[in-house]
């Protein structure tokens, strides 16, 4: 009953246009005033929690990732970055489309946003696919997909989330996200490549090997950072927060001394851009820590938890309800406050039935890589619509046929976990 009643505050609230960093404080706080036995004491224990749940270091994470993102995405990098992967598989059927794939792989290991890859990389690899000749729904369904990348090569800021809100290992993730990643971008490749083939889409002439030194080159040190941030967390040199902070220093050294495509003058800007993305995305954790809260405090995780073992479900059954029940949350929220609302309450029931955390954190990643690509509140899909210039109906239209591809890897994902855990076991990562 009690689970009943802060499910329809929640409901109600979003149905109202409220925003669901504001809805769930709200939901808290309607909940313990009109049916619980409010006090100060409580009042007490709730500000306590506020607090204490931030009291993260992972957390520290996000806001320097935004902000070297930022500094990536104004500084030219990935200008750089489209060249060299241009250089390397432009000369395939459907060149210019794979290397726009490729692009979002190389800059979402150094970005952790599907958004900023989107934006980044569809800013100059769109005009470019449109003025060669690539149908436009397939241009535009290309770059909104391959952006979702960004979210599952790590680093991952809802990797990040999910770590903290589980309290699992920030940098085992990572490692488990690498395979997967770095699978679901050949994958894409592979279906850009057989298209491409079978519909005749133009090709780019093979570039010399100097060509592609020379876009190596003129990449190396954007891509040199994948080196310092991923080689220090693996090297056990840094932990995911502090490779973060370094991320941030190298982006804007690299931006502003190096490549010098960003003023000094002008990075007041870019860090007030990554200071209200960052103050959005903590917002929202700070309230969902509250919401999470409420849940564990009135036991309806263990509640839950109790009635599926009571089911005698299967693993696989219970991954297949995870599945729908994601999918269905991707339909109304944004990645971050999923994860944070649905991770608690996955997790008890997946340990009890012998599923790996760190599996279940690589699932609801790519969960969250497909909310991104479909209606209402699709991020990829805003950002695309504006660089298209193209309705959200037509951008969701041209996304379908990529949306069954991901369908069918979140199956191969959900049911061979090797392909999680394979290289975290090899690398002895904890």
């Amino acid at each position: 009953m009690t689970a009943a009643i802060i499910i329809a505050i929640l409901l109600v609230l979003l149905a109202t246009g409220t925003p669901i960093s504001i809805a769930l404080g709200l939901t808290v706080l309607v909940f313990l005033v009109g049916f619980s036995d409010f006090s100060m004491e409580t009042v007490d224990i709730v500000s306590q929690r506020l607090f204490t749940g931030l009291e993260s270091f992972a957390l520290m994470a996000i806001p320097f990732f935004v902000l070297a993102g930022a500094f990536l995405t104004e500084g030219g990098v990935a200008a750089r970055i489209i060249r060299f992967a241009t250089a390397l598989v432009g000369w395939m059927p459907g060149g210019l489309a794979m290397a726009a794939i490729l692009a979002c792989a190389f800059f979402a290991t150094i970005s952790g946003s599907s958004p900023a890859t989107v934006a980044a990389i569809g800013a100059i690899m769109l005009p470019a696919m449109l003025k060669a000749g690539y149908p436009k729904r397939f241009a535009v369904g290309v770059i909104t997909t391959s952006g979702s990348l960004g979210i599952l090569i790590p680093p991952s800021i809802v990797m990040i989330i999910y770590a903290v809100s589980t309290s699992t290992s920030a940098g085992k993730l990572f490692v488990a996200g690498v395979v997967p990643g770095l699978l679901l971008a050949l994958v894409l490749m592979a279906v850009t490549f057989v298209t491409a083939k079978r519909k005749g889409f133009p090709t780019l002439p093979r570039a010399s090997l100097r060509e592609v030194w020379t876009a190596f080159r003129e990449a190396f040190w954007g891509l040199l950072l994948v080196v310092v941030v991923m080689g220090g967390i693996y090297g056990g040199v840094m932990t995911p927060t502090e490779a973060a902070a370094v991320s941030a220093v190298y982006s804007f050294v690299a931006a502003v001394f190096i490549y010098r495509d960003l003023r000094v003058r002008d990075t007041g800007k870019v860090l007030l851009a990554a200071a209200n993305t960052s103050a959005m995305l903590l917002y929202i954790v700070t309230n969902a820590v509250l919401f999470s809260y409420l849940l564990t405090s009135e036991q309806i995780p263990q509640s839950i938890s109790a009635w599926v073992t009571a089911q005698e479900l299967s693993p696989w059954m219970f991954l297949v309800a995870v599945n729908v029940a994601l999918l269905a949350a991707g339909q109304f929220m944004e990645p971050s406050s999923i994860v944070l609302i649905l991770a608690p309450l996955f997790l008890p029931i997946a340990q009890s039935l012998g599923i790996d955390p760190i599996h279940l954190g690589v699932i609801m990643t790519v969960n969250m890589e497909i909310g991104m690509l479909h209606p209402p509140v699709g991020l990829n899909l805003f950002v695309a619509s504006h660089l298209a210039k193209m309705g959200m109906t037509e951008v969701s239209i041209a996304c379908l046929p990529w949306l069954g591809v991901m369908l069918l890897y979140l199956v191969l994902v959900t049911y061979v976990p090797q392909v999680s855990l394979w290289l975290p076991h090899v690398l002895g990562v904890r």
